[in-house]
């Protein structure tokens, strides 16, 4: 079975060799890279994970979770020695996943990896169960208590979109570009009467989709009753 693959996109040669070793040792497959010009060389989806430093020689951080992010939903685990709110904000707004602020406990990174790469797996075999919400993402069906549900291409692949990145606020800005029609409606205002839409489809499931204030969605799989 092979093991998960994970890029370090990190600078610091000491801290970068201490990430790596603890990884490894976890069970996973890692390649390293010291700059974000490097990093925008690859394809993202080659990997399960990306852990992102931000102050970054010849590309900064954010600008990489903006390019990667134009092109995939890999969950991305930001590291950085920048505590201030707004950085933290704007990371997630960007689409980071989680955000782990330096210094740090080896153990803790590799915990929060752990935790992350447990998500994905929400999906398996093209299928989502959550309760009594079961998700059918390649036949596009969903059925709720045992009833299907009928949904619109683009509720479908909202409720889609959240379930690969549960757990992981997820930019309101990305949803939009992604699952709405650009030429008839492609507005983040248009993508809120969708979400509302989708909620009460879902009836008593509905806070699957929870609000995250100031970013966009997330799905929430604790909040099924």
């Amino acid at each position: 079975m092979s093991r998960p693959r994970i890029l370090l996109v990190e600078d610091d040669e000491k801290l970068g060799r201490q990430v790596l070793g603890h990884l490894r040792s976890a069970g996973y497959d890692v390649d390293w890279m010291r700059d974000g010009s490097e990093a925008l060389t690859v394809d993202p989806a080659a990997y399960a994970l990306w852990i992102l430093d931000l102050m970054l020689p010849k590309t900064y951080g954010l600008d990489v979770l903006k390019r990667v992010r134009e092109s995939s939903d890999v969950p991305v685990l930001v590291l950085s020695a920048q505590d201030e709110t707004h950085v933290k904000v704007r990371a997630l707004q960007l689409g980071g996943d989680d955000y782990l602020t330096k210094p740090f406990w080896p153990e803790e990174l590799v915990a929060r990896v752990q935790a992350r790469m447990r998500r994905p797996n929400a999906v398996r075999d093209g299928r989502l169960v959550v309760g009594g919400v079961e998700l059918d993402v390649e036949g596009r069906r969903l059925t709720v208590d045992g009833c299907e549900v009928e949904l619109t291409r683009v509720e479908f692949d909202l409720l889609a979109s959240l379930a690969r990145r549960r757990g992981a606020a997820v930019q309101r800005g990305w949803l939009a570009e992604r699952v709405l029609d650009p030429e008839r409606e492609g507005t983040e205002r248009t993508l809120d009467v969708h979400v509302s839409r989708l909620r009460k489809k879902l009836g008593a499931y509905a806070g699957l989709i929870a609000t995250v204030w100031g970013v966009g969605y997330r799905f929430d799989e604790e909040s099924t009753p």
